[in-house]
């Protein structure tokens, strides 16, 4: 795969983001490349169901130079790349949530957790909607099963060195025990807003990948 001055990608936004946000709008107007962005929670909240979303416009539309996903959006990426084993893909992720499941038990505590799973769901307060919508249980049942995809495709991370909502110890943890991955460390939190000019940096290294 080549390095061409106008790619092809697809972007998957975070659990409170959109299709329109700031980083994908960024790529556009500063790189000028075409973005096709999903709306990701179009099937529902949980990471099976968004990883879905990824899989099956990866499925539609096979040529993409490069998938791209913030946070939630990014851990559904590498959820549904395990399923395209097949496929020669090229994957940026910035602050991906792995350790998904155990971030929300953490947040949630055991009493929060018993409560949910005994009512079937939690409230939570999207600040992307500005309302609180209600998680259901199978949000945990399947953060549990799919927190800590294996990467098989050369994969490049972005993540903050301080972000407070992933920790980065998760990326890092990622990169260790996957060859396929290398990170790209940054002075920066969760949105990594002050750090969106290592995006190109990144797709340069990945697309060089073999």
């Amino acid at each position: 795969m080549e390095w061409s001055d106008k790619l092809k990608v697809l972007w998957a936004h975070g659990l409170e983001g959109s299709p329109n946000g700031s980083k994908p709008t960024w790529i556009i107007e500063n790189l000028g490349w075409d973005v096709v962005s999903i709306d990701m929670s179009q099937n529902g909240w949980t990471i099976a169901e968004q990883t879905k979303v990824v899989y099956d416009k990866i499925s539609e539309i096979d040529d993409f130079d490069l998938i791209m996903g913030s946070s939630y959006g990014g851990l559904a990426i590498a959820n549904a790349a395990n399923k395209l084993l097949d496929r020669d893909m090229r994957i940026v992720l910035m602050a991906p949530a792995f350790g998904l499941a155990e971030n929300f038990q953490k947040i949630a505590g055991e009493k929060g957790l018993d409560e949910w799973e005994n009512s079937g769901y939690r409230p939570y307060f999207h600040h992307g909607l500005n309302k609180e919508i209600k998680l259901n249980w199978d949000f945990m049942v399947s953060a549990r099963k799919m927190s800590w995809p294996k990467i098989n495709h050369p994969t490049v991370i972005i993540h903050g060195v301080s972000d407070e909502i992933v920790q980065i110890e998760s990326s890092r943890k990622v990169a260790e025990s996957n060859s396929n991955v290398e990170l790209v460390e940054v002075e920066d939190g969760h949105r990594l807003g002050k750090s969106l000019h290592f995006i190109p940096i990144a797709v340069e290294k990945v697309l060089s990948k073999r």
